[in-house]
C-alpha cells in the first residue's frame, strides 16, 4: 500500500498540509517515496511533566512538534529517522498507561496513548515501518540508544549521592549516559558522546567512571562550575527534551 501511495495526489496533499501546520520554521517533508502513514496526539513525558503532542508517522521519519492550534499549527517541529528508532513497551502506572519508548541513539523518550487499541497501533506501524526500512537499506538495528532522561518529579534528592535535596538553589540535572537526576557536585564532569553531541556532555561521577574504565579518554575534568552555557549544558528549560 506504501508504494501505490508515495506518488498520489492524495499522499502529496496530506503532506502539504502537514508542512503548512509548522510554517516557515519547519522543515521540508515532501520527497519521492516520502508516505504519510498516519498521525494523531500522544502524551509525552516531558522533563517537567507530561504534554500533549502532535505525532506524524511517515514510512521513514516520525515527526512531532508543540500543539499551538489543532490541526492548524505546530511549532518546535523535531524529526527523527525511522532507521535508528526500536521501540519498547512501558507497563502501566498510575495515571501513565498506554505507554511505550521512543529509542535512538541521539535521544530517547515515552509517549503515551489515549487507549490501548491505539497503543498497539502506533507500535505496530512503528514496527513495521522500521522493518521495511531496514530490510531495503542492509542495516542492523541500532545498537546503542540515549537514555530516557527520569522526569524532574521523581527525584526530589539526588539519585547518586542520595544526600543532596533540590531546590530553586540546588538545581536539578540530568546525566546525558544514564538519565539519573542528580545534583551539581555529582555531574562535575563532561564526556563526549557523540551519538548524542559533537561537544563534551555532562555525565554523572558513576557514568564517568564507567566510560574512563572502558578505555576511552573523550573527557573533559574539572568542575562544571555555575557559569550556564546554555548550549551544552542540562536544556534546563520546560521543553528541553521534547
Amino acid at each position: 500500500m506504501v508504494d501505490r501511495l508515495a506518488n498520489s495526489e492524495a499522499n502529496s496533499k496530506r503532506i502539504s498540509v502537514v508542512e503548512g501546520c509548522f510554517g516557515a520554521a519547519g522543515q521540508p517533508l515532501a520527497i519521492p517515496g516520502r508516505v504519510l502513514i498516519g498521525e494523531g496526539v500522544l502524551t509525552k513525558l516531558c522533563r517537567k511533566k507530561p504534554k500533549a503532542r502532535q505525532f506524524f508517522l511517515f514510512n521513514d521519519i516520525l515527526v512531532y512538534g508543540n500543539i499551538v492550534l489543532q490541526k492548524k499549527k505546530y511549532n518546535k517541529q523535531h524529526i527523527i529517522p525511522l532507521e535508528s528508532v526500536t521501540i519498547d513497551t512501558v507497563p502501566d502506572e498510575g495515571e501513565l498507561r498506554n505507554g511505550w519508548l521512543i529509542k535512538t541513539p541521539t535521544k530517547s523518550f515515552a509517549v503515551y496513548a489515549a487507549t490501548a487499541t491505539e497503543k498497539s497501533e502506533w507500535m505496530n506501524h512503528i514496527s513495521k515501518c522500521v522493518q521495511e526500512l531496514l530490510q531495503k537499506s542492509g542495516k542492523a538495528p541500532a545498537g546503542e540508544h540515549a537514555a530516557v532522561w527520569v522526569p524532574d518529579s521523581e527525584a526530589a534528592v539526588c539519585m547518586r549521592c542520595q544526600k543532596v535535596k533540590f531546590t530553586p538553589v540546588s538545581r536539578r540535572h540530568h546525566c546525558r549516559k544514564c538519565g539519573f537526576v542528580v545534583c551539581g557536585p555529582c555531574s562535575e564532569k563532561k564526556y563526549l558522546l557523540p551519538s548524542q553531541s559533537s561537544k563534551p556532555v555532562r555525565v554523572c561521577q558513576f557514568c564517568y567512571g564507567e566510560l574512563m574504565a572502558g578505555g576511552r579518554s573523550d573527557s573533559v575534568g574539572g568542575r562544571a562550575g555555575n557559569f550556564r552555557d546554555i548550549s551544552d549544558d542540562d536544556d534546563d528549560d520546560d521543553d528541553s527534551s521534547d
